[in-house]
């Protein structure tokens, strides 16, 4: 192929993909690269993407063809392409369809349609304990109830399956979503919510009914479940990251479907309530031992589920990856705002939960207005003198624990919260006495993991409703915090380098606003220190996903009458708002 200066596609001999996205048929080549590809950067104007066997043997779950791909590259690459990266790409797409798991009956039949690939899979020791009977050379009976291990340790040896063994109906429950939620505003599915649903369930066949939507904070992932909910008809599990977002979810399923209050129950530490629709925490089935986690486990198996949904699937604790593992006849899907598990378990994502069906980049989202417009900005602060000292003479976790608490933060929180006077902030940080210090300063409400759900119901209803404009928040806030008119986060501190911690931070003020569609999100760092490298490390996830982040400097402390008006702004800023909102009545 001769050299094409206008094609946007350049696939290098490492299996990673440059992307040239402003291409005039820039979307119909995303939308095909995503299927195979994982995107790592998307700045501006050039996107990287990395060709995986994991990203492969997705794309070859998800119906996408080999063909497709080649027909992709001879139509857009500018060079041409390395045999190598043809060869590797053939390679991983002929083993994803050489074993295909099927039902018999009650029994689980792994099939191959080449004797020598069955001979050679079970000449691993960890595979021999599957099978259950030799039919013949090309059909292998297996346990039913390891379908899920047998899966992991499949793809663990370079053998996806191709799981085609159907799923159980489970109990019938038939609703629908309404057209309009009980305040009485229009409610419908956004097009790409729609094209989300379609791509999980497809049609209902066999292919479709397990799988990973991957979508930003902001964009409607809990819509998208219920509704999937909805095009499935049966009852559902829905396990949740904490109370406040199961109880959020209850909300949602009251508001937007003609689901009655007592179809749907709370499985959590607060109360244990099993109906057709049950919605039930991480924590309460996996933060037990012994015989307790054993019952708290048996919930998965006490209805006859026809769907179990996974809410921020990345956080999937182990206990759970174990039970889910035992329960491959029920219908899975996983939401989560990015796949990125720090203890590299995506593979087991994709082998428990399902494949990737479904994604679709923040910035693509960002620019149809269905999440806000985001202004990301590290200000780095220099550590105080004798901070220096201490810093220097310390252990490296310590060293950690130092940068993140530099008292030169708070300061610069202050100005912040004066120059956002009349915006709804979050001030969200890892490490409580960091936290109390600051809300004594501010006198800010705080919520953490001690704070009853009460009083943090309270304050996320005052936050909403705009009587407080500040909350200093722990970690509990990381996810599924549905607090649409917060517009400014300030991170004073982290775990460490997440990035996924990062994008669900960033994803606390991405909903889109009722008037400026615009959010900011500030990081606050500590100058040449430990905490300086674990930022970058942290804004990886971000930068790929195209947003740029501003590094400043903060000025040195001000003067003592500065700090004064700081706090006098702060303190004032409730009663000027009230007395705003009386004129304007």
């Amino acid at each position: 192929m001769a050299y094409q200066p206008n094609n946007p596609l350049m696939i290098q001999s490492d299996m990673s993909v440059l992307f040239e996205v402003d291409h005039p048929d820039a979307t119909t080549i995303r939308h095909v690269l995503s299927d195979f590809a994982e995107l790592e950067k998307s700045p501006e104007h050039v996107h990287t993407y990395r060709i995986t066997p994991l990203s492969l043997w997705n794309a070859a779950a998800s119906g996408r063809t080999l063909e497709q791909i080649l027909d992709l590259f001879e139509q857009y690459s500018k060079f041409d392409i390395a045999p190598n990266v043809i060869q590797e790409i053939r390679d991983q797409f002929d083993r994803f369809g050489l074993l295909t798991l099927t039902r018999e009956g009650d029994r689980l039949i792994l099939v191959s349609q080449d004797p020598s690939i069955l001979r050679k899979v079970f000449r691993f020791k960890s595979m021999k304990p599957y099978v259950a009977e030799w039919i013949d050379e090309v059909h292998v009976a297996v346990t039913a109830s390891n379908r899920g291990r047998l899966k992991q340790d499949l793809i663990k040896i370079g053998y996806p399956v191709q799981d085609l063994a159907g799923y159980t109906e489970g109990s019938p429950l038939p609703f629908q979503l309404r057209e309009s939620c009980l305040s009485g505003e229009p409610f419908a599915l956004r097009t790409y919510q729609t094209v989300a649903v379609d791509s999980f369930y497809a049609g209902g066949s066999s292919r479709g009914g397990s799988g990973v939507l991957v979508l930003p904070c902001g964009a409607g992932k809990t819509v998208i479940g219920i509704a999937a909910a909805a095009k499935i008809g049966a009852e559902t599990l829905i396990l949740t990251s904490s109370v406040t977002a199961a109880r959020q979810w209850i909300a949602e399923i009251l508001d937007k479907t003609t689901v009655r209050e007592d179809q749907i129950g709370e499985y959590s530490g607060a109360q244990k309530v099993i109906r057709p629709i049950t919605v039930a925490t991480y924590q309460i089935v996996s933060r037990n031992s012994g015989k307790a986690v054993q019952d708290h486990l048996n919930l998965f198996n006490e209805r006859n589920w026809g769907l179990i949904i996974y809410d921020e699937v990345h956080l999937l604790p182990a206990p759970v990856f174990r039970v889910t593992a035992d329960i491959q006849a029920r219908r899975r899907l996983g939401l989560t705002a990015t796949l990125i598990r720090e203890d590299g378990l995506e593979s087991d994502v994709f082998t428990l939960i399902g494949p990737k069906k479904y994604d679709v980049p923040w910035k693509e989202l960002e620019r149809s207005g269905w999440i806000a417009t985001a202004d990301c900005r590290e200000i780095r602060v220099a550590l105080e003198e004798q901070e220096q000292i201490n810093y220097a003479a310390a252990n490296a976790r310590t060293q950690a624990r130092l940068a993140a608490e530099a008292n030169g933060k708070n300061t610069v929180v202050k100005r912040l919260l004066q120059k956002h006077c009349e915006d709804q902030v979050l001030i969200i940080g890892q490490y409580l006495s960091q936290l109390k210090k600051l809300q004594q300063q501010i006198q800010a409400p705080m919520i953490t993991g001690q704070t009853s759900m009460k009083n943090r119901d309270e304050l996320y209803h005052k936050f909403r409703t705009g009587a407080i404009h500040c909350l200093i928040v722990s970690k509990v806030a990381n996810f599924a915090i549905d607090l649409p008119d917060a517009n400014v986060a300030i991170q004073i501190s982290g775990q460490f380098g997440s990035r996924q911690e990062e994008a669900q931070r960033l994803g606390r003020i991405l909903r889109p606003k009722k008037q400026e569609n615009q959010a900011y999100f500030y990081s606050l760092v500590a100058k040449n220190t430990k905490e300086q490298e674990f930022a970058m490390n942290r804004q990886r996830f971000l930068t790929e996903q195209g947003y740029a982040y501003r590094i400043t400097e903060a000025l040195p402390a001000e003067s003592d009458q500065v700090t004064k008006e700081v706090n006098a702004s702060i303190a004032s800023l409730d009663a000027y708002r009230q007395k705003k909102r009386k004129l304007e009545e």
